[in-house]
């Protein structure tokens, strides 16, 4: 086998969270299911392998003190001019004989008790399954679900009618797909449509996730949403709020007469009952109108002079109760 440090294509001084970081797009490339390229298997296995010897503390500690070789066996060296193969010197005992000293090793992976993980396992942990011809880890038996592909974001702004209504929308996917949105009567600003098995697809050939779409309802220049109640200044004269009248004051899907009580204050708030937003209980909510006093655009010399007379002769506080 190759150099592990050559396979992976780091440096020797990569430090573990690049080095798999560098394995985990690897993997995935070469994935036997996923990749097309004819020699895939045998560049995931040799993937594989190398990430067994460097993703490992102490395998790779091993490894670059010349302690065990890219398949991760042991590698002895011959003593006192004796080559590895030397007779009686640098092999390990098969018996325990005489002048023999028998060596264990154990660099995990396979044997009971080992520690660290090997390829698979770690192949499991980044993933969430075993790769190519394994067995996810922790699953008992056959059957075992590879995992699902990730979900994915993406918005789309309406109008505050075309919320109220119901409508479709067309949507734009980070991986380019474009979609046509059925959003539901009602919706609220914020609220999420998921789109099923329209996400990312599965690495591991499981199922591909959601596509979470986010709607954003767009501002409407006289309307204010306030849950499933909508909110509406509305401008009136002097005149009006002094006298009382009955005005014309717009909705969503209409225009309405509304009685402004006389002497009326400029804020004052009259409900309008099931004009605003409906919920899912088949209602609808308010719509509350709040009364804008507005004057005349142009001075008016008599409206100026009424108001130096009720100055001199019946002022008031309307601030009186603040301090």
């Amino acid at each position: 086998m190759r150099d592990p440090y050559t396979v992976l294509g780091v440096q020797k001084s990569a430090d573990l969270a690049e080095i798999k970081k560098v394995f985990r797009k690897l993997a995935k490339k070469y994935h036997p299911d996923q990749s097309k390229d004819p020699k895939a298997k045998e560049k995931f296995a040799e993937l594989n392998s190398a990430y067994e010897i460097l993703g490992d503390e102490k395998k790779r500690a091993a490894f670059d003190r010349g302690e065990i070789d890219a398949e991760g066996k042991p590698r002895f060296q011959g003593f006192e001019g004796f080559g590895a193969e030397g007779p009686g010197f640098g092999r390990r005992s098969q018996a325990g004989g005489p002048g023999f000293q028998h060596f264990e090793y154990n660099f995990g992976g396979g044997h009971p008790g080992a520690e660290g993980l090997n390829a698979s396992d770690i192949f499991a942990d980044l993933f969430g399954a075993a790769p190519a011809g394994g067995r996810r880890r922790g699953a008992h038996g056959p059957g075992a679900q590879p995992p699902r592909g990730e979900d994915v974001g993406a918005s789309v702004t309406i109008s505050l009618g075309e919320a109220v209504k119901g409508t479709t929308a067309r949507v734009t996917l980070p991986n380019g797909r474009t979609l046509e949105v059925t959003i539901p009567a009602g919706i609220e600003d914020g609220k999420q449509i998921r789109l099923k098995r329209q996400g990312q697809p599965s690495p591991l050939g499981g199922e591909p996730g959601d596509a979470m779409v986010t709607v954003q309802i767009a501002k409407h220049p006289y309307f204010r949403v306030e849950g499933h109640d909508l909110r509406l200044d509305l401008p009136v004269t002097l005149y009006e709020a002094v006298l009382g009248a009955k005005v014309n004051a717009p909705t969503l899907d209409s225009t309405v007469e509304l009685t402004v009580p006389p002497g009326s204050n400029g804020g004052r708030t009259l409900r309008l009952r099931g004009k605003g937003l409906p919920n899912p209980q088949g209602s609808a909510g308010d719509l509350l109108v709040s009364l804008k006093i507005v004057l005349p655009d142009e001075a008016d010399s008599e409206l100026v002079a009424l108001m130096r007379k009720w100055e001199s002769q019946k002022p008031y506080n309307p601030r009186s109760g603040m301090k």
